[in-house]
């Protein structure tokens, strides 16, 4: 293709300023792609602060409301709305719902629970504790409690109870001491503290006891069902699909992450819209670099066009000229920022400081490369298109005579 000819020859005439175009392309990729990988590493990262030692979604039965009947006079009142408590909502056919659960793709974990309250009694100290019942071999589908112990094991047994170190420290408790239990529920037991863990969430280890779904059945009164079941993903940001899906297969009530951290999504959602901003900004900058040294290289260029138009040389050419330098420095800055920002990227996530963790919560991954390179490229074809233009409307007869 002639016209490609045309442009190479025209951004390897003078070598410095292509040379310096493309760097400042690749700049703004670079940067483009940084800020992109900060946004993204720092969404991962405190997603997983949140819930990392918590459910994704949670099943929970759906409360029902007793409607009033009209009286004698017929009249009926609205607005009312009562709601039993003497009997406790449990989920009965829990078995075939965890099947359920089980059966759909993305999903990591998943821990049938009896959650309630209780007191733990050692001699005179007494502290509430927020007791959950689980199987054992979920122990860890939720929150990583066995890698967690400092002391004891995570076998709990007939009578075994986990507890955090607060909580071991305010009862004066070690592994392997017997503890007195006491539930909401009237139901009252002398059980065996088998594991201390340290979770870092002062919530989990000065509040949370876990011991197994059969023991938990007699001390808060349900032989059969659960209280709740919680469910891990792959990919938290998918709680919300997987909640509407399973609340209308189920007719449970199910809750995503979200929508317990509201001031999360919130926060997440500004800082995904400030990135976005930054983007947006940098790909403006690249347009604008690309558009002026075209503008500048079709003036320094005028008699050169005159000659071609002069020889015949159509306006169509002299467009597709001008837009091919715009596409091959796109595609040059591009590539070369893309390279660029991968690598500074990786670097940065490959620092550790004085804790281990990296200075910056980075996802190289994640960075958009290949939509980045997309529309660098294209924003340089556009940002052509002015010169283009401009060029193939010069007056061969003037142009010549300059």
């Amino acid at each position: 293709m002639f016209a490609l000819t045309v442009a190479r020859r025209y951004l390897t005439s003078n070598p410095a300023q292509t040379v310096l175009l493309v760097t400042g392309v690749a700049l703004g990729v670079t940067v483009f792609i940084f800020i992109t990988a900060l946004i993204e590493g720092l969404a991962i990262n405190l997603t997983e602060q949140v819930t990392g030692n918590s459910a994704h979604v949670t099943l929970e039965p759906a409360t029902r409301l007793a409607q009033i009947l009209p009286g004698d006079d017929g009249v009926r009142t609205e607005g009312v709305a009562l709601i039993s408590t003497f009997q406790r909502s449990q989920i009965r056919t829990w078995s075939s719902t965890v099947d359920l659960i089980r059966s759909q793709s993305g999903v990591a974990g998943l821990s049938p629970q009896i959650s309630g309250n209780a007191f733990l009694v050692k001699g005179e100290a007494v502290q509430p504790v927020s007791v959950t019942g689980l199987e054992p071999e979920g122990l860890d589908a939720i929150t990583p409690i066995t890698p967690s112990l400092v002391s004891g094991q995570g076998a709990l047994g007939a009578d075994g109870l986990l507890i955090g170190v607060e909580l071991a420290k305010d009862l004066g408790l070690t592994a392997g001491q017997p503890v007195l239990l006491r539930t909401d529920r009237g139901g009252e037991r002398l059980l065996t503290v088998r594991g201390i863990f340290k979770t870092g969430l002062q919530s989990l280890d000065s509040r949370v006891a876990f011991m197994s779904l059969q023991t938990a059945r007699p001390l808060f009164n349900l032989p059969e069902g659960v209280t709740n079941i919680e469910v891990k993903l792959d990919e938290p940001g998918r709680a919300r699909e997987v909640a509407d899906f399973l609340a209308g297969a189920t007719g449970l009530r199910a809750t995503p992450w979200q929508d317990k951290n509201l001031n999360l999504e919130a926060a997440l959602d500004a800082q995904g819209r400030t990135g976005t901003l930054i983007q947006i900004f940098s790909l403006i900058s690249i347009i604008i670099g690309v558009a002026s040294a075209l503008v500048l290289s079709a003036y320094r260029r005028r008699s050169e066009v005159g000659i071609m138009r002069a020889f015949g040389i159509s306006g169509r050419f002299i467009v597709a000229v001008f837009m091919l330098q715009g596409l091959l420095i796109g595609l040059a800055g591009g590539l070369l920022g893309c390279l660029s920002g991968y690598g500074l990227c990786t670097f940065l996530a490959s620092l550790t400081g004085a804790d281990g963790t990296p200075p910056l919560p980075i996802a190289p991954e994640r960075g958009g490369y290949v939509a980045v390179l997309i529309l660098t490229t294209l924003g340089a074809v556009l940002a052509s298109a002015f010169p283009a233009r401009s060029a193939a409307r010069i007056d061969p007869l003037e142009a010549i005579q300059q």
